[in-house]
């Protein structure tokens, strides 16, 4: 799992279309495909293209250095937990 996380910055490029970007985001779903998002850089033009799925097999990684660091999901905490507000509001 490690491997595919650290798919996350790197330049790729799919080797059946040739679209090219940086992995933005990765998935792991219940039937065991992992998937990335591909995010091409933004146009000569100043446009921001679509970013596009793809299974990770499928990628050829550009540069093994990260485009920026990759976040620690370890030690990323989120919003303090909070118990459920009741169902029925107080009156």
């Amino acid at each position: 799992m490690l491997t595919h996380i650290n798919l996350l910055g790197l330049k790729v490029t799919d080797c059946v279309t040739g679209f090219s970007g940086v992995v933005t985001s990765v998935s792991f779903d219940l039937y065991g495909c992992i998937q990335s998002v591909v995010t091409p850089p933004v146009t000569l033009d100043g446009k921001n293209e679509d970013a596009r799925w793809f299974d990770v097999a499928r990628l050829t990684i550009l540069d093994e250095v990260p485009v920026m660091p990759r976040p620690d999901f370890v030690s990323v905490h989120g919003p303090e937990r909070k118990p459920a507000p009741s169902t029925h509001p107080a009156r």
